[in-house]
């Protein structure tokens, strides 16, 4: 499973400040605020990402899809529980896989692995199975919210 560790975390940082989210690294052995499922898990308070270096890239990716996909109002009063519902659950992971896309050292191929051996769970079988062939509400959600374009390609604009 690809970590922190072995990213260049600028290029994270890089990718998260698009959205006007900020990359915040906690020292190893510390609880990581606002995570959700403890351990190594990424946490989301407000605009801030907080992660170690041994959090898995698709938990920094999941939460940050979590803060692109939701509006202004709740993003301020984020703080661990990012909320949603089914649709934008499901419009969270499509995002988190077109984010892996822009990273260098991590790409689909590699997020789809992660995200199967995590234990991502989607009626097809596996994640590549699931964004290929049952994702399209998926896609329109983003779609509809601005954050892909018509091709399915991320705008990098952050919502308002």
């Amino acid at each position: 499973m690809l970590r922190l560790a072995g990213l260049d975390r600028v290029a994270v940082g890089v990718l998260l400040a698009r959205y006007g989210l900020t990359l915040r690294l906690v020292p190893a052995g510390e609880d990581i605020p606002g995570s959700y499922w403890g351990d190594c898990e990424a946490g989301l308070k407000g605009a801030t990402l907080y992660a170690r270096l041994d959090t898995p890239l698709h938990s920094v990716l999941h939460e940050s899809a979590h803060f692109i996909c939701m509006s202004p109002e709740r993003r301020a009063g984020l703080d661990r529980d990012a909320g949603g519902d089914d649709a934008e659950e499901c419009a969270v992971c499509y995002l988190q896989l077109l984010l892996s896309a822009e990273l260098p050292q991590s790409g689909f191929d590699r997020a789809c692995a992660d995200m199967d051996e995590w234990g991502y769970s989607f009626r097809l079988g596996s994640t590549r199975a699931w964004f290929e062939h049952d994702a399209e509400d998926a896609r329109l959600w983003l779609l509809a919210e601005g954050i892909v374009d018509a091709g399915g390609r991320l705008t990098f604009e952050p919502r308002t």
